[in-house]
């Protein structure tokens, strides 16, 4: 993500600050001077970044149950309303995921239950109900934890309590479906939030509101694609009309050919029209610069493509991940974490389109991912 700073790593996971998290510090921070002076500064900026620390526990609640499901996280975002990590692959059983949801209020409700015995129930609970502007460091930070575990328990899709609900529903109505409920229920909670939030002058609950109507809609969106896509067949999503070269055709013609086409890879194959690899257009580049246009393009090419039957089914959490990055061409099932969207392609000998974007036709026998 943009705009993000690195603070380095926790058990191999980056943590990254936004930087508009910082201008929360410096605004709540100068807030607290001119109310107190230096002092009231100090303590408030002390809270937050304490309280930032529970929050990234408790995303790593999430990422360490997750990684026992088989998920890897890419990293952990601060931003001024939480944290967010990032994974390449939400577990997707029910009970998986449900037990992924419930970490991280675990983790909240954990620190909160630590403090409560050190510093005995009455102090947190004077915590909750204080009106002053006196910072009681500990116990306010104990409050904050029970608010946190029970702020992200409400069933507000994508929130860890809107997972927990997508999970029951997964169990008697299938993801897809449970998908949709749980987002028509989160769009129902962030519009409650979001009229609250304006009618009472609270800006930071008007942007959690629009932070869950956004990610419900994009996960559902998601959700719903995957599920339309793994009804297809490899067949449904591979071309057959394609530009090829013989592996002893110099790469000026591959030049010739990529500028008059709208081919980005070209595939190479024998006498019989049997494929032996494919020419990418970075390993293109590379040679030209490294070898010259004369070399031959059966000397370049990516050999030892997979090949994989058309009327295999599409599996984006095991036929793509591993046979696409065990070949060496990821670009052909890359994941984009901003939107939790995996995008996938097939090909016959040629290049390659999103299995979404065209209407399934007659499939050839095998197909070469890409």
């Amino acid at each position: 993500m943009g705009w993000s700073l690195s603070l380095g790593r926790i058990s191999g996971i980056k943590v990254r600050i936004h930087a508009t998290f910082l201008m929360l510090l410096g605004w709540i921070g100068l807030t607290a001077w001119n109310a107190g002076g230096p002092d009231a500064a100090g303590r408030a900026l002390a809270y937050i970044v304490l309280l930032f620390a529970c929050v990234v526990a408790h995303e790593f609640g999430h990422i360490l149950v997750a990684r026992r499901f088989g998920a890897q996280t890419e990293d952990v975002i601060l931003l001024p309303i939480g944290g967010v990590a990032r994974m390449k692959r939400i577990p997707e059983a029910p009970g998986q995921e449900l037990w992924v949801a419930l970490a991280g209020p675990a983790v909240n409700l954990a620190i909160a239950a630590v403090l409560v015995a050190v510093l005995g129930p009455r102090a947190v609970v004077d915590a909750f109900g204080s009106g002053d502007a006196q910072w009681h460091l500990l116990p306010d930070l104990a409050a904050a934890n029970l608010f946190l575990a029970v702020f992200n328990l409400l069933p507000a899709f994508p929130m860890d309590g809107g997972r927990v609900l997508r999970a029951a529903l997964a169990w008697r109505m299938g993801r897809a479906r449970g998908t949709d409920v749980a987002a028509r229920v989160g769009h129902v909670l962030a519009f409650a939030m979001g009229v609250y939030g304006l009618t009472s002058g609270k800006p930071l609950l008007m942007l959690v509101a629009a932070f869950i109507w956004f990610g419900a809609n994009a996960e559902n969106a998601s959700v719903q694609t995957h599920a339309a896509a793994e009804r297809l067949r490899v067949g449904d999503a591979m071309l057959t009309r394609l530009a090829m070269l013989g592996a002893g055709a110099p790469l000026a013609e591959a030049v010739e050919l990529l500028v008059h086409s709208a081919q980005v890879d070209i595939p190479v194959v024998d006498a019989l029209g049997r494929p032996l690899g494919l020419l990418t257009r970075d390993r293109l580049a590379r040679a030209l610069h490294e070898l010259g246009a004369d070399v031959a393009v059966g000397e370049v090419m990516l050999a030892d493509l997979p090949q994989v039957a058309a009327e295999q089914k599409w599996d984006r959490n095991t036929f793509l991940d591993h046979t696409c990055l065990k070949a060496g061409i990821p670009q052909g099932c890359w994941h984009d974490a901003d939107t939790d969207i995996f995008r996938f392609t097939a090909l016959v000998f040629g290049r390659t389109r999103e299995t979404t974007t065209r209407a399934p036709h007659s499939p050839t026998p095998s197909a070469a991912l890409h």
